[in-house]
């Protein structure tokens, strides 16, 4: 399949903030609250600046954020961000290049299931706003698609993450910033938003994710997904933090 944020129309409609739904962007900025406080932890644990890797950086609105408050940006040493889509890196490279942070902050053209070339450790590995359950199934055909598919596993997701996991330093964290919560309300969202867009939806309420013929994913977790997917990592290790209080989004944070 072609990479979603290929289409420059899918990154217009997706990283413009009049083109999204309040449970959208409110999901951003609560998950951005959260991670502040979270590098302000790590901060205070490690007692110095971080080193951060950001998978799918996209427009790179959670560097540009940090850059934009001092006393966060202070205590971060270096922030690294890969994503699939040249448009996103070029759209990252801008923000680099007005924040004037090159020093500090640096973008690559990479597939998240790539991620060991980077050779590198960090303190902090993030994939934010709903990019993880954007790594559909390697085996997905769209065209082949029939509602009722089978998720009980996701070789991509769990490889990516296991992957995500070993990169990371001893007290740090690995943190999917925003996951849909599996349940029939956020499920409706999704696939309101899906047509706002102008996007036409292929799943239905058989799925834990909403997908399109156009080639979009988006998937769905609840706490027995994340654990199954993810059962190379002790249970005692994760975190859960609601995002909003309907049941729509929680971030995951799991400690190395």
């Amino acid at each position: 399949m072609v990479e979603m944020y290929d289409n420059t129309k899918h990154v217009e409609d997706t990283f413009t903030e009049k083109n999204l739904s309040e449970y959208l962007i409110q999901a951003q900025w609560a998950e951005f609250v959260n991670l502040k406080k979270l590098i302000t932890e790590l901060y205070d644990i490690k007692k110095s600046p971080l080193t951060i890797l950001d998978i799918g950086i996209g427009d790179a609105r959670v560097l540009k954020h940090l850059v934009g408050i001092d006393e966060i940006w202070i205590m971060v040493k270096h922030y690294d961000g890969i994503d699939v889509s040249q448009n996103c890196i070029d759209l990252s490279n801008k923000v680099i290049r007005k924040f004037d942070v090159s020093k500090k902050a640096s973008v690559r053209l990479l597939d998240a299931i790539d991620l060991d070339k980077l050779k590198k450790k960090y303190d902090l590995v993030i994939s934010t706003w709903f990019t993880a359950g954007n790594f559909y199934p390697p085996d997905f055909d769209i065209k082949k698609f029939k509602p009722g598919y089978d998720m009980s596993a996701n070789d991509k997701f769990t490889m990516i993450l296991k992957k995500a996991y070993e990169m990371v330093n001893s007290g740090g964290e690995l943190v999917i910033g925003t996951m849909y919560i599996d349940n029939d309300n956020t499920r409706k969202h999704q696939e309101d938003a899906y047509k706002s867009f102008g996007w036409t939806v292929v799943t239905d309420g058989r799925d834990c994710f909403t997908a399109s013929r156009e080639g979009w994913w988006s998937q769905r977790f609840t706490k027995k997904r994340v654990y199954d997917y993810l059962g190379f990592i002790p249970k005692s290790k994760f975190s859960f933090i609601p995002l909003d209080t309907y049941d729509y989004a929680m971030m995951v944070r799991i400690k190395k």
